[in-house]
């Protein structure tokens, strides 16, 4: 005897305002049942017979043709649209995984662990006692209540992993607090990037904004050195052009470009979408292709061009593999990072635990964090600072670099800015004595020298 179908429609798609999420719009006189369905497979209900699903590892188009699979298989017609059909079909891979011996499935079958704990801990199911951050990546220790296994996590969004189990709370913690003492902290950690776009695809089907932004006046307007539309993409476009040995990836989402370099030692990641203070370029150097990172920079996207085109141009010469400003930070090191500034007058200020180096009109200047670059684990934040605005305090535009940053590379960035964004300044007449009687004298400063060239380009 035959079952007959149930009368229910699934509409699956792409997600208007979130890359990688996927909508499932439900009709029918028994809609009610996908909708159970969809329910315990990971879907969320965003509004009336809309379920959305939104996963910290992007791979929902995949598991949204598990899904309609399965729905097919009991009865229920579905409907797949062009646009998803093609993110399905679509292959990518995750740019500078740390596990690259991983087959494609295999990754899959990480991150899908890694959700599973995130959504452990989302419902409640995992009680995170306590976070700490260890190194680059972020550590917790938690329960689950239905077990009473106490956990101990490494990791972050689709990487992370439970790496030791305990039998009880009590046990973990003090292992805990025995690793991560200095920076341990009560209760999770707070949402990531990734947790947090995830959990707004998950509250509404949403719609894209079709009405433009008024614009901005008064003290929204931009510094008159603010790089136009497009301009960092077109460097990008042309420092990969330029040199081959760069090569450009595209991660799960096309707002992001990851460049790499053949040694897979170098990383340079542009977030297209980035705009005024938002983190527009992310510059990683790594010991080898799966060592611990050894310095690491980023820049805002107001950033003016040519600073970004001194920084990219940096990265092609054997400065930005083989050499390393040492920490704790010596003076030898601070007189090559400021001597292009010094030579042009710039006069060093101390505030608290930073040095500046403000230009003489005020709009730009180098920033040391004295205490950052006095960590060796360097976990205090960056330690230089280029900027551009009102102050340091106030900037319009931002360049961070770790405290192991090359001196050359910095140097390389002291330069154009003492060179460029000095060039508009108004000096003050200097006094001059000539037998016995002061004289007023409208010299100028005379330019820096240029930095001493470093070795050639590394052979490929």
């Amino acid at each position: 005897m035959s079952t007959a179908s149930p009368d229910a429609h699934v509409r699956l798609d792409t997600h208007p305002t979130h890359p990688s999420a996927v909508t499932a719009a439900l009709t029918g006189a028994q809609a009610h049942i996908p909708h159970v369905g969809l329910e315990a497979a990971g879907w969320h209900v965003a509004a009336n017979n809309i379920l959305v699903l939104a996963r910290i590892d992007h791979e929902e188009p995949y598991w949204a043709e598990q899904a309609a699979q399965q729905l097919a298989a009991d009865g229920i017609t579905v409907e797949i649209t062009p646009q998803l059909r093609e993110a399905i079909d679509e292959e990518w891979t995750w740019a500078n995984y740390p596990m690259p011996w991983c087959t494609r499935t295999e990754v899959r079958e990480v991150s899908d662990d890694a959700q599973k704990i995130h959504d452990d801990i989302r419902h409640g199911r995992l009680l995170i006692h306590a976070h700490a951050q260890d190194t680059h990546t972020t550590v917790a220790v938690g329960t689950y209540l239905d077990t009473g296994k106490s956990v101990y996590l490494h990791g972050e969004n689709h990487l992370r992993q439970i790496a030791n189990a305990f039998d009880s709370p009590a046990r973990a913690l003090t292992a805990f607090e025995d690793m991560h003492a200095d920076t341990m902290r009560p209760g999770p950690a707070p949402m990531t990037d990734t947790e947090r776009e995830t959990a707004e695809a998950r509250t509404s089907p949403g719609t894209p904004t079709t009405e433009p932004e008024p614009p901005s006046t008064g003290a929204g307007t931009a510094p008159a050195d603010t790089p136009g539309p497009g301009a960092h993409e077109a460097l990008l476009n042309s420092f990969i052009e330029d040199n081959g040995e760069w090569e450009k990836y595209r991660t799960w989402s096309d707002d992001t470009s990851v460049a790499n370099h053949e040694t897979l030692t170098l990383r340079a990641e542009f977030d297209h979408e980035a705009s005024g203070h938002d983190t527009a370029w992310t510059i990683a150097s790594y010991q080898s292709p799966v060592g611990e990172r050894t310095w690491h920079a980023t820049a805002t996207a107001n950033t003016p061009t040519d600073m970004i085109e001194t920084l990219l141009k940096s990265l092609d010469t054997d400065t930005a593999w083989t050499e390393r400003t040492s920490a704790p930070l010596t003076e030898r090191t601070r007189t090559t990072v400021t001597r292009p500034l010094t030579e042009l007058g710039w006069t060093p200020t101390i505030n608290g635990h930073h040095i500046n180096w403000p230009a003489a009109n005020g709009r730009t200047g180098l920033r040391l964090d004295i205490a950052a670059a006095s960590t060796r684990a360097g976990r205090s934040g960056p330690a230089w600072t280029l900027w551009g605005g009102h102050s340091p305090e106030q900037p319009d535009w931002t360049m961070d670099f770790s405290p192991h940053t090359p001196a050359a590379v910095l140097q390389n960035l002291t330069y154009e800015l003492a060179i460029t964004h000095s060039a508009r300044t108004t000096h003050p007449p200097q006094k001059a004595h000539c037998h016995g009687h002061e004289v007023v004298s409208a010299t100028t400063p005379t330019a820096p020298s240029p930095p001493a060239p470093g070795p050639p380009a590394r052979s490929r």
